[in-house]
């Protein structure tokens, strides 16, 4: 699944990485977590390595290099030849224009097509390999004079870059946006003047949120940002820290992209990527408004939310609880691309969340059964949460105010009735009917049904429902919740015969 010329790795994030020398064939798609175009090499080797045969002289050996790596499950497609040992292999390998690496455990394996499927070894008991690159892309000491003058120059060259970063230290204590440092090369540790400064003091304020107000900030860069001050998480800075350190390795398409954080004293504060279309809820329940998001754009939103979490949910290290799936989390890009947000509170807030998610405004229309009855919460409160949002995507209408003015009117209850009646259709207003895929209807009104089951074991997984609404496996007729069909024959006793 990683492609040619990278290697998995389970323990780790992200997934599949190239190796050293090599880059994403397809940057876009590699970021999406869509590994399988694999990679390509950044210098080409010196000879045509498709053209085969041997090289006529010993220059090669000044062009080409090998770096190892160790405890590996060697790649698919090897070529045994005879050498008496792992020089004589290297020999041989460099000896053919088409040798792309080597691995030497008392015979000797060469590789003359795209290395595939290499993988970490847990157990550190797996082989070596000898990854062949050009010389620039490992650079190599031919004389003791010239390595000690090589570290004559990286000594100086490391005293020179200390002061040079003492003074920028002090220079930038002075100014600006200051203090801010990078916690493993994924985010940023802001100080509280920092996000004071890029957000103007928090004037701009861009909503409310479940657990504070957001506001948008810009960096120095020119890049905006949205900046969450958190409220109710209690932890200790160094525990806050590496709570952040584990959420910076998170990376995914439909998760919005964690910048940086503050843990300054009282501040407990999240930066964001900005998202210029802000929440969907904007666009689904905005009264006097005339943007109608067309079909299309609904059912690719659900899809990329159904991404999301089964990233969070099976992809990622530890398995991640949203357990406030609605749409005020759920952002939408430039392109109406769907990004979950607020992933990690859950987790930040820890044995406090399930007390204030219950009392939460707004957010009582998702909650799924095991939230009342008290019993273990599972990734499986996202699925109903899920559906219960899915009804709304579909209808555009509150399920939560539906079901306060009259049960028959409560959308989850028009569903089963119309999925029961063979009549889908009926469910959308007028301004989308003439746009609307029925097949796709169809089978996102059967999902959001699979999804808000009493039983959460009758409940379908993310990975199953992103298989559904991509069309790739079938879904079964959803029998209607009990809860739905108490609420349904109550509406239809309550109705005027005619």
């Amino acid at each position: 699944m990683c492609g040619a010329f990278s290697w998995c790795a389970e323990n780790i994030a992200p997934l599949c990485s190239c190796l050293r020398g090599f880059s994403a064939k397809s940057p876009i798609e590699w970021s999406s977590g869509n590994y399988a175009g694999g990679c390509t090499r950044n210098v080409a080797l010196p000879c045509n390595i498709n053209g085969g045969g041997s090289m006529p002289s010993m220059h090669r050996y000044e062009e080409d290099r090998f770096y190892v790596i160790n405890n590996v499950r060697l790649p698919d497609g090897s070529q045994i030849v005879q050498a008496a040992s792992v020089s004589d292999c290297e020999v041989a390998c460099l000896n053919k224009c088409a040798c792309l690496a080597y691995s030497y455990n008392n015979t000797c394996s060469l590789w003359y097509t795209n290395l595939m499927n290499l993988q970490e070894n847990l157990d550190n008991t797996g082989d070596s390999i000898f990854i062949r690159l050009p010389a620039s892309e490992i650079p190599h000491a031919k004389s003791s004079r010239g390595r000690t003058i090589r570290v004559v120059i990286s000594v100086s060259a490391l005293a020179l870059g200390v002061s040079f970063v003492v003074v920028l230290c002090i220079l930038r204590r002075r100014r600006g946006i200051n203090g801010s440092h990078h916690i493993d090369m994924n985010l940023i540790a802001f100080r509280y003047k920092d996000l004071q400064l890029i957000t103007k003091n928090f004037s701009d304020k861009l909503g409310v949120g479940s657990f504070g107000s957001v506001f948008k900030g810009v960096l120095q860069n020119g890049t905006s940002v949205a900046v969450k001050k958190l409220e109710g998480v209690r932890q200790g800075e160094k525990q806050f820290r590496a709570e952040m350190s584990t959420l910076g390795t998170i990376h995914h398409v439909n998760l919005i992209q964690l910048v940086g954080f503050c843990s300054e004293g009282e501040h407990r504060m999240l930066v964001y990527e900005y998202m210029p279309h802000g929440a969907l809820d904007q666009y689904l329940f905005r009264v006097g408004s005339n943007d109608v998001l067309p079909w299309n754009t609904r059912y690719q939103i659900a899809i990329g939310i159904a991404k999301g979490l089964t990233y969070l949910h099976a992809k990622c290290k530890y398995c991640i609880i949203h357990c406030d799936i609605k749409p005020q989390n759920i952002l939408l890009d430039a392109s109406f691309t769907p990004k979950v947000s607020d992933f990690g509170l859950a987790k930040l807030l820890g044995r406090d969340f399930s007390r204030v998610i219950t009392t939460m405004r707004g957010t009582i229309g998702y909650l799924a059964p095991e939230w009342i009855s008290g019993t273990a919460i599972t990734m499986k409160a996202d699925v109903f949460s899920y559906g219960m949002m899915l009804f709304e995507i579909i209808s555009q209408k509150r399920n939560i105010e539906h079901g306060k003015r009259c049960a028959d009117k409560f959308f989850p209850i028009l569903v089963a009735k119309n999925i029961r009646d063979g009549d889908v259709h009926a469910l959308l207003d007028a301004n989308l009917r003439s746009d609307v895929n029925l097949e796709e209807l169809e089978r996102a009104c059967m999902v959001a049904c699979w999804c808000v089951q009493e039983d959460e074991c009758s409940r379908p997984t993310m990975g199953v429902i992103v298989q559904i609404l991509e069309g790739l496996i079938e879904v079964n007729m959803p029998p209607i919740p009990r809860y739905l069909q108490v609420l349904a024959e109550s509406a239809d006793q309550s109705m005027p015969s005619s």
